[in-house]
């Protein structure tokens, strides 16, 4: 237990991206855009999804909850991270944190699963297209979702649960720009080894199950894509694969530096920079990857602009007249 001469810590300075303060103006406003272009394409896509009858089908019921768990991911950990570029104070409580963790889980666990269904959802559509509607019902699809933010919700209660079991009565400071549960560990006067070991465990067997589900998926594809006789075909096929593959991998290579290593508690510089890829880089090129490239998504965008662009005119002249 904490030595009871020491005092007990329940606030905490977020110190990341503070080693250069001359270029926290510049970082602002690369961030700030970033925040912005990720909150209006993916929030747009929910919309659009939603309010198209024909886009309800299982491809863009996954797409949607991607974009939705996207904009999430951007909301528990920018705001604050932008806040922060100004402010003398850059306290954080223990509970903020704890909520900042557990929102941030949630959704990227979600993420992981939603990425192993959408991976076998292509699975089917390319190589038993003929039983596509079968395989791949609107109700399986919505089980597979709701099964997604379940499994999100008990990782993150799980690991931030554990957390009551700690006390912090060292240092109060946090090198990175948002509240973490690995910097916590390494603040802790109480040996963290059983969250070390629980974190481990299960974000190893989430990340194994999904990203093996999600190759299996796209080594079939491949054969599949591989045995067309259409040279265009195939290589429109590899095109796409290759550009969801390129996601995936950079969100599932940064989770698993992070999280999925021996010496867990031990900080590494390249810690900050894995932490940006999955929670603002993929964010914000998952929709242009996914949906933006997806001809009846642009379709869709296309007519919607024009009739809003007739209705814009239609009212100028009527203002006219």
């Amino acid at each position: 237990m904490a030595d009871e001469n020491h005092t007990m810590k329940n606030e905490f300075i977020l110190t990341g991206f503070m080693d250069h303060p001359e270029l926290k103006t510049f970082l602002f406003v690369v961030f700030f855009a970033i925040y912005l272009i990720t909150m209006v394409e993916n929030l747009g896509l929910v919309i659009l999804i939603s309010k198209e009858h024909h886009l309800r089908t299982p491809m863009y019921i996954f797409l949607g909850n991607l974009a939705f768990v996207d904009s999430c991911c951007a909301c528990a950990i920018t705001p604050k991270m932008l806040k922060n570029f100004f402010s003398e104070d850059r306290m954080v409580s223990l509970y903020e944190c704890m909520t900042q963790f557990y929102f941030l889980c949630t959704v990227e666990t979600a993420d992981c699963f939603l990425l192993a269904a959408m991976a076998y959802d292509r699975y089917v559509a390319i190589c038993s297209p003929l039983h596509y509607h079968t395989m791949m019902s609107k109700k399986l699809c919505i089980q597979m979702t709701t099964g997604a933010y379940i499994a999100g919700n008990l990782q993150s209660m799980i690991n931030v649960g554990l957390l009551f079991r700690l006390a912090f009565c060292g240092s109060n400071q946090i090198n990175h720009f948002y509240c973490d549960i690995l910097p916590l560990y390494r603040l802790s006067c109480v040996d963290p080894y059983v969250n070390e070991l629980v974190l481990f465990i299960s974000s190893g067997s989430i990340q194994i199950f999904t990203i093996g589900s999600v190759l299996i998926s796209y080594l079939y594809i491949l054969l599949t894509i591989f045995k067309m006789k259409s040279k265009e075909g195939r290589v429109k096929a590899f095109s796409t694969c290759a550009s969801h593959f390129l996601s995936v991998s950079l969100f599932y290579g940064s989770l698993f530096f992070i999280y999925i290593r021996p010496n867990l508690l031990k900080e590494r510089d390249q810690d900050i920079l894995a932490a940006i890829l999955f929670t603002t880089v993929v964010p914000l090129l998952n929709p242009f990857i996914y949906s933006l490239r997806n001809k009846e998504v642009l379709s869709v965008l296309r007519k919607i602009l024009k009739i809003k662009s007739q209705e814009s005119l239609k009212q100028m002249t009527a203002t006219v007249a």
